[in-house]
């Protein structure tokens, strides 16, 4: 079954940044035929596990459950507010623990929140290189949703539904990918000391 993950860096409760994500994954779900199991992460729920990981250098417990969790995704979901024209630093901090072999060809779906449209293009000049720079697959449609879009707004609804669309047309032709095991085969001990002698 294919696994989508939805992550979301809104800070109140509740918060318009949840419900953009919960919307996106619900769509992308139906565009899937139901043939979907999505799961919703809430970052402000792991704000001191994540200060605590970009501290020490090591995800404890429940961190460490996330980012297995993103690891083992099929696509992404991505979803943050707008905070001084940019994502929120809850965000920023989050993608700072995660493992960038994690999200290399992933398809992801980005999504944000904003008081209103002028803060739209952040999506293009903020989060797209960011995801670029972890070489992670974007669908081109981004969601941004302002203020004035929550309500009976069918613009909003149309752009979840292509955006849903693009991500459940990436995951499908995504491979399926066999994560290598390091430990399948190590390195003879004595390749290893030949190594270390010749140094």
């Amino acid at each position: 079954m294919t696994r989508i993950l939805a992550v979301s860096a809104g800070l109140s409760t509740p918060s318009s940044t949840r419900l953009l994500a919960d919307r996106l994954a619900a769509a992308a779900r139906s565009e899937l035929d139901g043939d979907a199991a999505v799961e919703a992460v809430e970052l402000r729920d792991y704000a001191h596990d994540i200060t605590d990981n970009l501290l020490t250098g090591f995800p404890g417990a429940r961190m460490r459950q996330v980012l297995d969790r993103l690891d083992a995704a099929d696509g992404l979901i991505l979803v943050t507010p707008t905070f001084t024209a940019s994502y929120s630093g809850l965000f920023k901090s989050f993608i700072d623990v995660v493992d960038p072999e994690s999200m290399r060809d992933k398809p992801v779906l980005l999504g944000a929140t904003g008081g209103t449209e002028r803060h739209s293009l952040m999506l293009e000049y903020a989060l797209r290189p960011l995801m670029a720079y972890l070489r992670a697959e974007v669908v081109p449609t981004a969601v941004f949703a302002a203020g004035g879009d929550w309500g009976s707004d069918a613009g909003l609804d149309q752009r979840i539904a292509r955006a849903a669309g693009e991500l459940a047309q990436a995951v499908q032709r995504r491979p399926a990918q066999a994560k290598a095991d390091p430990f399948t085969e190590p390195v003879p001990f004595e390749q290893l000391f030949d190594e270390a002698t010749t140094r």
